[in-house]
C-alpha cells in the first residue's frame, strides 16, 4: 500500500463527502423553510466488504 497515494486518496473522498453534505443540508434547510433550532444529525460511513460502520451523530444549530 502507497501511504502517500492512499492518504491523498481518503482526503478527497472526504472532501466530496463534506462539500456534498453540506450541500445537501441547506438544500434542506432552505426547502424545508427552516430558519432557526436546531437540527439533529446522523452519518454512518460503511465500507463495503468490511465490518466497518462508524457513526457521527450532532446537531447542527441554525442560530
Amino acid at each position: 500500500m502507497n501511504d502517500e497515494a492512499s492518504n491523498m486518496s481518503m482526503r478527497k473522498f472526504l472532501k466530496q463527502v463534506g462539500v456534498t453534505s453540506q450541500q445537501a443540508i441547506e438544500r434542506q434547510v432552505r426547502e424545508g423553510g427552516m430558519t432557526s433550532g436546531k437540527l439533529k444529525a446522523k452519518v454512518v460511513l460503511t465500507i463495503e466488504g468490511t465490518d466497518l460502520t462508524h457513526v457521527v451523530e450532532g446537531e447542527i444549530d441554525l442560530g
